[in-house]
């Protein structure tokens, strides 16, 4: 269905006064919103209704009636009944731009298949499932995502399917079983680096990210031991270890390929492009080693040494745990060795985007886990000094989703056998006051969204920010943050996952060709090389794959409408329509189309995005304990910070109070101007900075805000 084409349903009909029993023949609605898979039987379970006020579906309507129930499809008989409530009195959704009323279902725990009734109107939503392990089958497909993204593996038809097989790529003449450096490529820097994942819609790899990957592969696993099935049907299935972790090891053997002999760890590969995979033909080159990608792999390399300890893989176990100290040993030694590879190898910035503060971040993360496996004291007092530098500590518990794995790190040392008593409780006072008991914190603004999936920006890759916050609530609740609330942040865990799973402004679960594993309406093209644009895979791409969501600031390439080269080039720019001036959480479509087009804003994969999301899956995937607890929520836009991204001029309006300072910071926290203004509508000019991200510290005269701002 075309974005701007109007959704038809049934619209306008009036507010039933009466019900009527036994309708027959109702019509899908698409503003009754479901998890599409279905729901776990203690869980909580909210239908999201809405009425669009704002955006591309603005000219329809709907008027809920006044009686919902749930019937089971099978005998077409109510097993509950029940109204409705209206979300913050009927005000608009901020996000959205809908209003919406909520269904509460919850007491309904018997197994089976049911769907959601609008007596009144005689239309209702998707079936979907009551069913114990619900999610157990989403899981398999979203975690085979990344044998797809296998380079050097032969997707044999067996395990990909036959509209999926391939041979195995980058492994020709010049690729990476005889990489070459990009500075000297010499034969005799000549490196067999085969192995590990394409990254994203690209086929570049990337140190510091894959240890990401494999690392929250390994907390999944740690996390909910007993989910992981050894039957997702890849090659390793059934040899007695869970897939997740054979997975995992097919990149952490990649990682340990990049490790030079003196614990160095190179830092990218750039691989050429080509649909299939196979057909790739052009060289491979990696670039060098580099501080943040020693500290990366010496983290990875290390609480893969526990996993695999644990499991009984000890010669293995101690491979990664030797890499892991000469990695750091090397890093320690070599503090500031960085290197730049945008439009070198890649187009990703991992070595460089976070500057000092994500190099702290990942040495802390590495002397921690190190300090776990080998009880050194050295390795915690590396911890001890440096973990105030976090922002939740630097910055007055300020609390940011850019920096979310900070957050899971800290929660993650509360939950330590060992450990320092007096730093948990420092640390667990911050997180408390940073992220749940400040005005502008996570847990307030959960209240503040109607598809009950509060995120504070709808950034590149929102929906991997969606699956952190998830993650966030869940841990606030296993390590009591806050323990009278523990049941309501396991209920908000789970509502990130049925925002991903179809409660969404577009009805749409965000997981690609998922309509023969459970779900009525997923995704059918999303950027990526291998399934893009007028390939042969266009609208058929493999299965489980998570798109990067709506994002706020997408838009055409820069050139368009009329600077694209050529009069052909430029009439791509209204090829087709794309969501412009759309709500925050509706700058989404379902297409793949690229240059100028650039649909990989908003719907290229990341092997992040992708663990991200199971990694919270994981946590519903077998029974996790009594989550029924209801919560209610209520909105205000406190200030504006437009337009963002920016070239020069960034305006910052408050809703009425006046505006009595304004900081800006860059990456690093370091102030980069300060002044005393006087207003509730300011203007600040930045032409002259570097693009880059940036923070900008606004004071008013009750409450302190701080906005991420990107410079173009």
């Amino acid at each position: 269905m075309d974005f701007y084409i109007k959704w038809k349903g049934i619209l306008g009909i009036l507010l039933a006064m009466f019900c009527i029993e036994g309708i027959q023949g109702q019509s899908v609605s698409k503003f009754i919103l479901i998890d599409q898979f279905g729901y776990r039987p203690e869980a909580q379970k909210t239908a999201v209704i809405k009425n669009p006020q704002l955006g591309f579906d603005s000219g329809d309507s709907f008027s809920p009636g006044s009686t919902y129930k749930v019937i089971n499809a099978a005998s077409e008989e109510s097993v509950y009944e029940g109204t409705i409530s209206l979300f913050n009195n009927g005000t608009t959704d901020a996000a959205s731009g809908d209003k919406i009323c909520w269904f509460d279902f919850s007491s309904v725990t018997e197994p089976g298949e049911y769907y959601i009734l609008d007596e009144g109107n005689n239309v209702k939503s998707y079936n979907f499932l009551i069913k114990k392990n619900v999610y157990n089958e989403v899981l398999k497909h979203a975690v085979r995502t990344f044998f797809y993204q296998r380079a050097g593996h032969e997707k044999l038809a067996q395990y990909a399917g036959s509209d999926w097989a391939d041979g195995a790529s980058h492994i020709g003449p010049l690729q990476d079983k005889n990489c070459r450096l990009y500075s000297n490529q010499n034969i005799s820097t000549e490196r067999d680096l085969h192995g590990g994942w394409y990254d994203a819609g690209d086929y570049n790899k990337y140190t510091t990210w894959t240890c990401n990957y494999v690392e929250s592969m390994m907390l999944a696993y740690l996390e909910n031991p007993d989910i992981w099935a050894d039957d997702y049907n890849i090659p390793e299935s059934g040899n007695g270890i869970p897939d997740l972790l054979d997975e995992a090891k097919w990149g952490m053997d990649w990682l340990l390929r990049m490790q030079q002999s003196d614990g160095s760890v190179l830092c990218i590969m750039g691989l050429a492009s080509s649909s299939p995979p196979s057909s790739a033909t052009g060289q491979s080159l990696y670039g060098p080693a580099t501080t943040m990608a020693s500290y990366s792999a010496a983290k990875a390399f290390a609480i893969g040494y526990k996993v695999y300890k644990q499991i009984g893989m000890d010669e293995y176990a101690e491979q990664l745990k030797t890499a892991a100290l000469n990695a750091w040993n090397w890093a320690k030694n070599n503090p500031d060795v960085k290197f730049e590879n945008s439009g070198i190898l890649a187009a990703g910035e991992q070595e460089i985007l976070g500057g000092d503060y994500d190099r702290t971040a990942v040495q802390i993360t590495a002397a921690l886990y190190l300090y776990e496996i080998t009880g050194d004291d050295a390795y915690h007092t590396v911890f001890a000094e440096n973990y105030k530098q976090l922002s939740i500590f630097a910055w007055g518990y300020y609390a940011e989703q850019y920096w979310d794995s900070d957050y899971l790190m800290l929660l993650y040392y509360l939950e330590l056998n060992e450990g320092s008593a007096t730093i948990k409780n420092e640390i667990k006072a911050a997180l408390k006051k940073g992220l749940i008991d400040n005005s502008n914190d996570y847990a307030e603004k959960l209240k503040n969204d109607g598809y009950r999936s509060f995120i504070k920006t709808y950034n590149w890759g929102s929906n991997k920010y969606k699956a952190d916050y998830g993650m966030i609530f869940y841990h606030f609740a296993e390590t009591s943050l806050k323990p009278e609330s523990n049941e309501s942040f396991y209920a908000a865990a789970e509502d990130y996952l049925h925002y991903i799973h179809g409660v969404n402004p577009f009805g749409m679960v965000y997981l690609s060709n998922m309509n023969k594993y459970g779900a009525s309406n997923s995704v059918t093209e999303f950027y990526h090389t291998w399934f893009g644009h007028g390939t042969n895979w266009d609208r058929k791409p493999a299965p489980g794959f998570l798109t990067g969501g709506p994002y706020s600031s997408y838009s055409w390439d820069g050139c368009c409408p009329s600077g694209c080269g050529s009069t052909n080039n430029n009439a791509l720019c209204t090829s087709e329509e794309i969501p412009i001036n759309q709500p925050n959480a509706k700058m989404y479509k379902d297409f793949n189309t690229g240059w100028p087009l650039n649909s990989w804003g908003i719907t290229e994969n990341s092997c992040g995005y992708q663990i991200a999301y199971i990694r919270l899956l994981s946590k519903f995937a077998s029974e996790n304990g009594d989550l029924n607890n209801s919560i209610e929520y209520p909105v205000k836009k406190a200030i504006e910070i437009y337009p963002n991204p920016t070239k020069d001029i960034v305006n910052i309006r408050t809703s009425g109070e006046e505006i009595s300072g304004l900081d800006l910071y860059d990456m690093q926290m370091r102030l980069l101007n300060k002044q005393a203004v006087n207003g509730s509508q300011i203007q600040l000019n930045i032409s002259s900075l570097p693009a880059g991200i940036y923070f900008i510290r606004v004071a008013t005269t009750s409450k302190v805000y701080i906005e991420r701002i990107i410079k173009q």
